[in-house]
């Protein structure tokens, strides 16, 4: 007979982190635990405020009743909660954890006996140029190849020298740099940006407009210079029908799946397969959840065999995450099998 319970967490950020959506103080989130006889599983619900689209005034009410009715079984469960993608996200795990000997190895593999490491992007967040140069410089020292920043929050000048100063002294081949708009751009400036973009020797940029905008980001993806990545126009595309509609009619050359917001694993396969099916290349990227929540998302995307650099270099944020083997070292996320855990379950 397993049982259920839930409780809230509050991350706390060790500085301010500037994003286009503002700045970020406090990270709240939900944990879910299970109870079989000796056993017990956790999972992380990672409710992101003012993203999410299960960012709803029922979301602790929808968790008690997940919790009253655990008896029906995960496959029950996640169909009742189409809409709460990160309580499917949350219970995927915490059944996974129930199920594994160890609670916190849920898939074991190279990655969770230290033999093998993922590579991930640095991420540089929103600030004051001199502030944004600093996070570039101590990145690409402590070994990263893959840099991921943020723009659309000072001027579009002071960003575009910030990355000429990176190229002037790295080419594509040394340091790959990623782009992340959070729609910050009208659809109307957008190809002109990106035009300028174009000429640093980018990757990609992520989600240049809002989301919703289907037929201005169709026609981005189709003129665009520079590859575009889809990350909040994902979410909530629920059905598989609608999921494939959205991929052929914009057309992406990428697509950012954040298992908290597409519906965990099964959302994120589901993404994967049309991906895959379209020629649309793919990553994965944590959404500031505990090490509990990247924990999850980091095994699942071991298992996926995609060689890209992820965005998995989210643990260190908070002054009050949970000690775990996870550790970000020369611009990979690796499990040191010699660090505990430390979380009371």
């Amino acid at each position: 007979m397993i049982k259920a319970t839930y409780s809230p967490y509050i991350l706390k950020f060790k500085q301010a982190s500037g994003t286009s959506r503002g700045v970020l103080k406090t990270k709240e989130t939900w944990f879910v635990f299970l109870k079989s006889g000796h056993k017990k599983g956790i999972g992380e619900c990672g409710l992101f405020r003012g993203l999410s689209i299960d960012d709803t005034a029922d979301y602790e009410d929808k968790l008690k009743w997940v919790c009253n009715n655990i008896t029906l079984g995960l496959d029950a469960l996640l169909i009742h909660l189409k809409e709460y993608p990160s309580i499917q996200f949350g219970l995927e795990t915490a059944f996974k954890s129930l199920e594994s000997e160890d609670a916190f190895n849920l898939i074991p593999s190279g990655f969770t006996r230290s033999k093998d490491a993922i590579p991930i992007n640095g991420l540089i967040w929103m600030g004051s140029e001199a502030f944004m140069k600093q996070q570039i410089k101590d990145k690409i020292e402590a070994g990263f190849r893959c840099i991921k920043m943020k723009i659309g929050a000072i001027d579009f000048h002071s960003e575009i020298n910030l990355l000429k100063s990176i190229r002037k002294q790295f080419s594509s081949k040394d340091i790959e740099l990623r782009v992340d708009a959070n729609g910050a751009f009208h659809p109307s400036e957008a190809l002109e940006k990106l035009k300028i973009l174009s000429d640093l020797d980018l990757h990609s940029i992520e989600q240049p407009i809002k989301q919703g905008q289907i037929e201005s980001m169709a026609m981005l993806c189709d003129k665009t210079p520079l590859p575009i990545a889809l990350d909040e126009e994902l979410i909530g595309v629920f059905s598989v029908t609608k999921k494939q509609e959205l991929l052929q009619i914009i057309k992406p050359q990428f697509i950012i799946l954040k298992p908290s917001l597409v519906g965990g694993f099964s959302g994120s396969n589901d993404w994967i397969k049309l991906a895959e099916k379209h020629h649309i290349g793919w990553w994965i990227t944590s959404a500031l959840e505990s090490n509990i929540g990247l924990n999850a998302i980091a095994q699942y995307t071991y298992s996926k065999n995609n060689s890209m650099p992820q965005g998995l270099g989210t643990g260190g944020l908070f002054t009050n995450n949970f000690d775990s083997p996870l550790q970000v070292k020369n611009g990979t996320l690796q499990y040191n099998n010699l660090i505990p855990w430390e979380f009371n379950l």
